[in-house]
């Protein structure tokens, strides 16, 4: 869902400012922070918002673990942000801006080698006692040995961590990195003294122990997490979370289909949801509740890059490691017919890894800086990617269209494939071309189907198989997969991140992003590239190379995004009107007194 956007970004971004910091309240990846040392409260909050009442959210899938920061078992991600606090707070409303939570003051150099953090002296778990210097150390150390992999990745860069007095810590780097000192800023606070490090890879149901807004109340496996605010919070007054955590009370509630999640929402048992089928958006709510106004539909803009949504391949797979077969498969999804005809023509199709945003290379030439960048690697790039022009395939809408099926084949046919007999088979083996598509919700499953028909067309034999959120984390986690729907969220400031999501190393790593085993120079060299740049023009234009090497690749099928945030609520919820470049937050919400 859009609004866990909030849990999940964990650290992006690209460069720093050469600016020199001396205990600062809030560091910035390029520039300076928007908000000023004195500013009493986000822009996208309203620190006049009531608290209390509760809040009733759904979720699709179930969950096996309350520990979202391990490899292992599908943990619900609220517990970042809600249960355990990190150092300092991301501000949703900047490229990449941190501002004080646990830390009160951050202190860098120039070429940002180290950082340190003052601690607040305020600072409290939810059991009261106080969080110490030993205590970030701890989470450092465990997260570097036994977090996910982008944890491993970003903390291993560090040569040295120290503590010069209880609320002090200090972290210096193997070499200088802009992006680090934020990065550091991010990380997840435990509490030391109720961690069982021999035991902290295992799926648990108990509660890790935070210093967060809430403490993890009942929990019903599988199918509920409650959420109980703890009214002695230490944090309830720092500027940054006033008018955020509204709520006595918030309850997830997990569903196995869509269907019957919307009809919990329509009875009234789901508070808020964010629609993701554009059908239902079209023709769902017409029902007594949103007829008679106590149901409010929105489309709300946001100004970041929209997520790239694809049918992934997995290019480990020998059936798709020939770019050739790649580009065919894209020839034979028919955006066009399934818009008209599944989504009311409501998406837009996604061309860049960036969309919609100042670091994509839609519809733009590649300038000299790209150019001496790329050109070490002629065989990366696709020509009309390089010069800005490229475009997914566009159809004539029928869903029978001959030249896409034409251009399909004959790609095929490049490849050493040929249709026999109705199936198309490998020329020299006769091994007939077919594969497995996983899906893990039923929108996944009869997309997949439609794209399945599609496929048939041209002999192959796709198979889609429907599996739980569990098995579908499973196996996509270990790459055990063919092809599956997965979509990359970017933010504002891509940076260190990259690597875990399309790196070469991080291909044979599981638990990265790089699903599609992606393993190329030309990437590389990208990332790099976006990670040495030292103004917004350079930065700019490694993001754009980063962006034509992906979509030359063919990596995956591209879907397509909605134009904004498509929010239903009743309303017994109310939000600031003014949202943030991620769209409205559920931290930001409140219950309307009496309602």
């Amino acid at each position: 869902m859009p609004w866990l956007l909030s849990a999940l970004l964990l650290g992006p971004p690209a460069q720093a400012s050469a600016q020199a910091l001396d205990r600062a309240a809030a560091i910035a990846m390029r520039g300076n922070p928007d908000l000023p040392a004195t500013f009493a409260a986000l822009p996208y909050a309203d620190p006049q918002a009531p608290k209390g009442g509760h809040l009733d959210l759904s979720l699709l899938g179930t969950f096996d673990s309350l520990n979202p920061f391990i490899v292992k078992g599908s943990a619900p991600l609220v517990m970042r942000n809600y249960v355990i606090e990190s150092l300092m707070a991301r501000s949703l409303d900047e490229p990449f801006t941190l501002y004080p939570l646990l830390a009160q003051s951050v202190t860098t150099d120039a070429e940002r080698s180290f950082v340190a953090f003052a601690l607040n002296p305020a600072a409290r778990f939810s059991d009261g006692t106080p969080v110490t210097a030993d205590d970030v150390l701890f989470s450092f150390a465990l997260m570097r040995d036994m977090g996910r992999p982008n944890h491993r990745l970003y903390y291993g860069k560090i040569a040295k961590a120290e503590a010069p007095d209880a609320h002090t810590v200090r972290f210096t780097f193997t070499e200088p990195d802009p992006e680090l000192p934020l990065i550091m800023g991010l990380m997840p606070v435990f509490k030391q003294a109720s961690i069982d490090r021999d035991r902290f890879e295992e799926t648990t149901l108990t509660p890790l122990t935070g210093s967060g807004p809430y403490r993890v109340g009942a929990v019903d496996a599988g199918a509920s997490v409650t959420l109980e605010r703890n009214p002695d919070y230490w944090g309830r007054t720092v500027p940054f979370n006033r008018g955020l955590y509204n709520f006595d009370r918030i309850r997830f509630f997990y569903f196995r289909d869509a269907n019957t999640e919307f009809e919990a929402f329509k009875k009234g048992l789901i508070d808020a949801r964010f629609e993701t089928d554009p059908g239902r958006w079209e023709t769902g709510y017409d029902f007594p509740a949103a007829r008679g106004g106590d149901v409010v539909k929105e489309l709300i803009p946001t100004g970041t890059p929209k997520p790239y949504s694809a049918f992934v391949f997995n290019t480990r797979r020998p059936l798709f490691a020939d770019r050739r077969v790649r580009q065919a498969l894209i020839e034979l999804f028919d955006f066009e017919w399934l818009d008209k005809n599944f989504y009311h023509g409501l998406y837009r199709r996604t061309a860049s890894f960036f969309e919609g945003s100042v670091l994509s290379s839609s519809g733009v030439p590649a300038d000299a800086r790209e150019r001496a960048l790329l050109d070490p690697y002629p065989d990366a790039i696709v020509p009309d990617v390089l010069a800005g022009t490229f475009r997914p395939p566009v159809s004539d809408g029928s869903g029978r269209d001959r030249e896409r099926l034409k251009a399909a084949l004959q790609l095929l046919d490049k490849a050493g494939w040929m249709l026999r007999q109705g199936a198309l088979v490998n020329r020299e083996t006769g091994r007939p071309f077919a594969f497995e598509i996983i899906v893990a919700t039923r929108e996944q499953e009869r997309l997949a189907l439609a794209y399945q028909s599609q496929l048939k067309r041209a002999g192959i034999a796709a198979q889609v198989r429907y599996v739980d959120a569990v098995q579908f984390d499973a196996r996509r986690g270990a790459y055990d997969f063919d092809m599956m729907p997965y979509a990359w969220s970017q933010s504002l400031s891509p940076g260190n991140e990259q690597a875990f999501y399309f790196g070469s190393a991080a291909a044979d790593t599981p638990g990265s992003r790089n699903y599609m085993g992606a393993k190329s120079p030309a990437i590389d060299a990208a990332i790099a590239a976006l990670l040495a740049a030292r103004d917004e023009d350079e930065y700019v234009s490694a993001a754009r190379a980063l962006d034509r090497v992906l979509v030359s690749g063919a990596y995956g099928v591209p879907l397509f995004h909605t134009p904004g945030q498509w929010l239903a609520r009743w309303t017994r919820i109310e939000r600031p009107q003014r949202a943030s470049l991620y769209g409205t937050l559920p931290e930001t919400w409140w219950r309307v007194p009496g309602k």
